[in-house]
């Protein structure tokens, strides 16, 4: 079977969860380290999916490897291999797409509710009306043409899309407790900036009841890993 290809943009925002439900059925992962200099791969075929991570960046920005990684995600879908993203990988499908990012009204820092969008949003994240995701973002996707509006919290309309076998997302899924932990530690600045937003949780709101926060989080992930990984091209 063909590796998938997980694209690292930030030290610290790493595959998370997707790495571990893949172990448990037998894929492999090849990540690619945008954050160390790797090369954006040309040929999406190489790998049986493509999924992308969150970052500090934005996808507006002028960054020699953004326009190469659009490039690839449209190739990817070309293709009928799927792609994934989360928070600036799912901006970055929007924007590959024709869709627009900017700023949100407010920035989404911690534990927020989500809520899911119809019977679509079903098949990707559970018989469920909403859960409990994690969020860390300023910005925000339009969705593009074709797509399919998945999720949505008060603060931020659009937290999902859906086209065919490919997923985007505003909100973070792939969290672990170690991954909340370092970013309470290394976001210290911006959330101390932004605190008087009632959207941003402090470090010690972010920790509190992590480990059943996080069960919880990965039971809606694996339902979207399962989802997403039907469509695998080996």
């Amino acid at each position: 079977m063909k590796p998938i290809a997980v694209f690292r943009h930030s030290l610290t925002e790493g595959p998370g969860h997707i790495a571990t439900y893949m172990k448990g059925i037998g894929r492999d992962i090849k990540v690619i380290a945008i954050d160390r200099g790797d090369v954006v791969p040309h040929d999406p075929t190489a790998f049986a999916g493509l999924c992308f991570m969150g970052g500090p960046m934005s996808v507006n920005d002028p960054l020699p490897w953004i326009p190469e990684v659009l490039a690839l995600i449209r190739r990817a879908m070309d293709a009928d291999i799927p792609v994934i993203g989360h928070c600036l990988g799912g901006q970055l499908m929007s924007k590959a797409l024709g869709g627009t990012v900017g700023a949100n009204p407010v920035k989404e820092i911690g534990w927020r509710d989500v809520t899911l969008k119809g019977t679509a949003a079903r098949e990707w994240f559970g018989d469920r009306e909403g859960f409990l995701s994690f969020h860390w973002h300023g910005e925000t996707f339009s969705l593009p043409d074709g797509a399919t509006h998945l999720l949505a919290s008060d603060a931020c309309t659009h937290q999902a899309w859906a086209i065919g076998k490919h997923l985007a997302m505003q909100c973070h899924i792939e969290m672990t407790e170690a991954m909340i932990r370092e970013w309470c530690v290394g976001g210290q600045k911006e959330i101390r900036e932004a605190s008087a937003q009632p959207t941003v949780q402090s470090a010690e709101g972010m920790q509190q009841d992590i480990e059943a926060r996080v069960t919880a989080l990965h039971a809606v992930a694996d339902c979207a890993y399962a989802k997403w990984s039907e469509g695998l091209k080996d």
